[in-house]
């Protein structure tokens, strides 16, 4: 079964930083997507970044653009969220989620996503 374990979370100040960490197991598949996403409580869910195992590219909403960075390992199955100068309204459960297949670029589309993770809750103190 493919299992996506998200943790790192916690609690931090407003300008520090932390490091998400998704561990990807139990498939096969070589061409994926691993995908942040994150909601806040009355907030509708929203896509972070994706990394694509086909090429490695990348992609951040423009909502944490120059402030957080995704890369994974050499295999892509372990995938992170380095968040920076973090903001009060960063506060939300983050998940990470895995597409079977392709992804369009450009996005990060829940529906895309095949498998979810549990998520890990990032809060952000002012």
């Amino acid at each position: 079964d493919v299992q996506l374990q998200a943790s790192g979370g916690g609690l931090v100040q407003a300008g520090g930083s932390l490091r998400l960490s998704c561990a990807a197991s139990g498939f096969t598949f070589h061409d994926f997507a691993i995908g942040w996403f994150r909601q806040a409580p009355g907030k509708e869910r929203e896509g972070v970044a994706y990394l694509r195992s086909s090429d490695g590219s990348t992609y951040c909403a423009d909502s944490v653009k120059g402030r957080f960075t995704i890369s994974s390992d050499n295999a892509k199955t372990t995938v992170y969220l380095q968040m920076n100068s973090l903001k009060p309204e960063d506060t939300a459960q983050y998940y990470c989620a895995l597409a079977r297949g392709a992804i369009v670029p450009g996005n990060v589309r829940p529906y895309e996503y095949d498998y979810w993770g549990q998520g890990t809750q990032v809060t952000v103190s002012s």
